[in-house]
């Protein structure tokens, strides 16, 4: 969409070297592979970090590994991340995600909502 949704959603990112810096340099709260594997598979902790952000991010090869070094916390709190490829611009990403609306629909196949 042209104008913003959701113009105060938070957003963190799991991401690489390259992603975390980008992510530092626009202000955005950052992390990468290392530091979730520190939670050791805590859901308590998992949840405590993800709770203030209503979107995550992640970098496409750290994404694969998610299950893996957190467990299924993510899917549980329904905060999985979203995937950022290697060569997209974070800021860019979190710009579009703002303007983005989704719909989940369920048991019917068309829906009817205002626009504008």
């Amino acid at each position: 969409l042209p104008s913003q949704p959701y113009p105060n959603r938070k957003f963190a990112l799991i991401g690489t070297a390259a992603h975390c810096q980008q992510a530092a340099a626009a202000g955005i709260p950052a992390i990468d592979a290392d530091a979730l594997k520190k939670f050791n598979k805590d859901k308590k902790l998992i949840k405590k970090w993800a709770k203030p952000y209503q979107q995550l991010i992640a970098s496409e090869s750290i994404v694969k590994q998610i299950p893996k070094l957190a467990g299924n916390v993510f899917n549980k709190i329904n905060k999985f991340p979203i995937s950022l490829g290697e060569s997209e611009n974070v800021v860019e990403k979190i710009k579009e995600l703002k303007s983005t609306v989704r719909f989940q629909l369920k048991k019917v196949l068309c829906m009817g909502t205002a626009v504008g």
